[in-house]
């Protein structure tokens, strides 16, 4: 069983210091390079993540996806995922609309995804 988004943005803390996982929509039976790809992606494309927040997460996890010769082909696929999703949202929001057209152009040219914003 995977998180399906295993980032360090789905997780919370209580009262007691004890780590809570949150947003399980993605949550599957599935392998763990579809756990890790996207705070891989987060830090590597999208610089989201700080170098010591990503290896803090490897550390903990104890596998460093961006090692696995795969990683590329999936970072691709999250990554028009991700757009695709967005593009769902571009008739009700003027920012996703912007945001959307952002990321195409970029797929398109094979440019930086750091001006990605999260959504």
């Amino acid at each position: 069983m995977i998180h399906g988004d295993a980032n360090i943005g789905n997780l919370l803390r209580d009262r007691d210091g004890q780590a809570i996982l949150i947003d399980l929509d993605g949550f599957a039976l599935a392998p763990r390079e579809w756990d890790l790809v996207l705070t891989a992606l987060y830090y590597d494309r999208f610089g989201w993540h700080t170098r010591a927040e990503y290896e803090s997460f490897v550390h903990h996890y104890g596998f460093d996806l961006m090692n696995w010769p795969g990683y590329p082909v999936l970072a691709d696929v999250r990554e028009l995922m991700m757009m695709l999703w967005l593009g769902q949202q571009v008739t009700t929001s003027g920012k996703s609309a912007e945001e959307f057209a952002r990321r195409v152009e970029t797929i398109r040219t094979d440019g930086s995804r750091r001006d990605w914003q999260p959504f």
